[in-house]
C-alpha cells in the first residue's frame, strides 16, 4: 500500500527540490526516496522509474514556464508583450537554474502537451504582432533559441566579461524585437548598407 500522502505529484516535488538543492546529477530514486522518507521501491507505486521521473520533472518545468510567461504577458501586447515573455523566461531560469538544466530538450511525445502550452503563449504574443503560420513558427524558434541560449550561458556562469548581464539581455530583447519579420512575412529594413 502506498504511503499516506505520497503521490506522483509529491514524488516530483521531492525530485525538483533535490535538483534545486544539489543539481540534476544528484537525481536518483534513492535520493528522492530518502527525501520522501520511504524506501526506494515505494516510489515505483507512483513513478515507473528514473526515466519516467525525468519526464515528469520536464513536464513540471514546462508547465511552470508556461504559467510564468502567460502571467507576464497578460494585459500586454506588441513589443511590450514580447519583452515580458522573454524577461519572464529568463527570470524563471535564474530562479531555478538546476531545475531548468534538468529539462529534457530532445523531442519526446510525453512532453508534447506541456511544450505546446509554452509554445501557445509565445504564438499568442506573436499573433498580437500580426505574425501567423510559418512566419510565426520561424520567429518562435528564433526567440526560444535566443532566450534559452542566454539563460543557459548565464546559469553556467558562461559570461566572463564584467558588463552588466541585465543590460546585455535588454540589448538582446531589443535586437530580437526589431529583427522579427513583419506581419506580411518580409524582413524588417536592415538600414543603409553603405554606412
Amino acid at each position: 500500500m502506498p504511503r499516506a500522502g505520497l503521490t506522483t505529484a509529491a514524488v516530483v516535488e521531492h525530485a525538483v527540490r533535490l535538483i534545486d538543492d544539489s543539481g540534476p546529477a544528484a537525481l536518483t530514486l534513492g535520493a528522492v526516496a530518502q527525501r520522501a522518507g520511504v524506501a526506494a521501491p515505494s516510489l515505483y507505486k507512483h513513478v515507473g522509474g528514473l526515466a519516467q521521473l525525468r519526464l515528469l520533472i520536464s513536464v513540471r518545468v514546462l508547465d511552470e514556464l508556461a504559467e510564468r510567461t502567460a502571467a507576464a504577458v497578460l494585459g500586454r501586447s506588441g513589443d511590450e508583450a514580447l519583452a515580458a515573455f522573454l524577461h519572464a523566461y529568463r527570470a524563471y531560469v535564474r530562479t531555478h537554474p538546476s531545475r531548468y538544466t534538468a529539462l529534457q530538450q530532445q523531442p519526446e511525445p510525453a512532453l508534447d502537451a506541456a511544450a505546446g502550452r509554452l509554445l501557445d503563449v509565445l504564438l499568442a504574443v506573436l499573433r498580437g504582432r500580426g505574425l501567423r503560420g510559418s512566419v510565426a513558427v520561424h520567429a518562435a524558434r528564433c526567440l526560444r533559441s535566443a532566450a534559452h541560449g542566454f539563460a543557459v550561458l548565464e546559469a553556467a556562469d558562461g559570461f566572463g566579461l564584467p558588463e552588466d548581464l541585465d543590460t546585455s539581455y535588454t540589448v538582446l530583447v531589443g535586437a530580437l524585437t526589431a529583427g522579427l519579420p513583419r506581419a506580411d512575412g518580409t524582413s524588417p529594413p536592415s538600414g543603409d548598407a553603405t554606412a
